[in-house]
């Protein structure tokens, strides 16, 4: 049975722990008990809901060895800009997690674009369901998850327990004139101690002379998917080991649309620091005055990717 796994930096992106005193049932999703093959219900191996993780077959809590080190954890706000490359060629002998640029490749083997991501693990959105919040916005390269083009900015965002697409009408990000349409109902942000849902992957920690702590999952449909995630392993003055990179399988059919058999997200200029209540403001506004806020995206019919925080695209 596809999974797919939509884990995405727009998501990858509230808690179905207990957070600041606020009861798990509050934070469940109504993707959480839905049967396989419900609309607008992904597979993200626990970290944006509980989808078929009850399932029997599917460990969303895989077991860490005595000899893993402690998993880091977000800290309950952060702001960070990334570079994004898109990788389509020369990856087979280069497997990420790469540096910045990538080592190994050449200007010829990727496509870079740029971005900036939002996250407050405290925030209550104004419909009170679920808590949380992440906004991933993406200039003049929107994710080439599906075998559709990719030349125009968007924002995926998670409010509470719903995530949300925005596609718009060029790099300004005018969140009023932009498309706006419900990716799922049932898909919080990552929560502060998410990398939990992931396998430790001592291989992928060791390529970047052993200076990352790298999680890694790739059985999702088959061999060939891809979601891993790396954490700097030096611990700042802060306390927090900050995000590395972010790679992940995109869109994998050559002949249709932006082709992205590897996209890699890497973290520039992060500060732990609470994003101004505009940032999500400004798209709750959006919510309530778009009718189209409610209704499903239509996603492409398309392979299964894996991505984090990030969520779907406007056909």
């Amino acid at each position: 049975m596809a999974k797919k796994f939509l884990l995405s930096f727009l998501a990858c992106l509230l808690i179905s722990t207990v957070l600041l005193g606020i009861d798990h049932a509050v934070a469940d999703t109504v993707c959480d008990s839905a049967a396989a093959g419900t609309s607008g219900c992904f597979f993200s191996r626990g970290v944006h809901n509980e989808y078929l993780c009850d399932s029997g077959s599917i460990d969303c809590s895989p077991s860490r060895n005595a000899t893993d080190p402690q998993d880091p954890e977000y800290s309950d706000w952060w702001i960070s800009d990334w570079t994004m490359y898109r990788i389509f060629q020369n990856y087979e002998d280069n497997p990420p997690p790469y540096n910045n640029p990538p080592e190994g490749l050449a200007p010829d083997d990727y496509e870079v674009s740029y971005g900036t991501t939002y996250y407050d693990a405290t925030y209550i959105p104004d419909d009170g369901d679920g808590i949380g919040a992440m906004r991933e916005d993406y200039l003049e390269r929107c994710l080439p998850l599906f075998p559709t083009g990719n030349e125009y900015s968007c924002s995926y965002i998670s409010l509470g327990n719903k995530a949300y697409f925005l596609k718009y009408e060029d790099e300004s990000l005018n969140v009023t004139t932009a498309n706006i349409c419900l990716f799922s109902p049932g898909n919080h942000p990552p929560e502060r101690d998410f990398i939990q849902h992931l396998p430790y992957s001592p291989e992928d920690s060791e390529r970047l002379n052993d200076s990352v702590l790298a999680y890694r999952d790739e059985a999702i449909d088959d061999a060939e998917d891809l979601f891993g995630y790396a954490f700097n392993k030096q611990t700042e003055e802060d306390g927090y080991q900050y995000p590395q990179s972010f790679y992940f399988s995109g869109n994998r059919d050559p002949n249709n649309g932006t082709y992205a058999p590897i996209i890699s997200q890497h973290y520039s200029n992060f500060r732990v620091e609470k994003p101004e209540l505009q940032i999500w403001s400004e798209i709750e506004q959006k919510v309530k005055t778009s009718s189209s806020a409610g209704d499903l995206c239509q996603l492409p019919d398309s392979k299964s990717v894996s991505h984090g925080y990030s969520q779907s695209l406007i056909k």
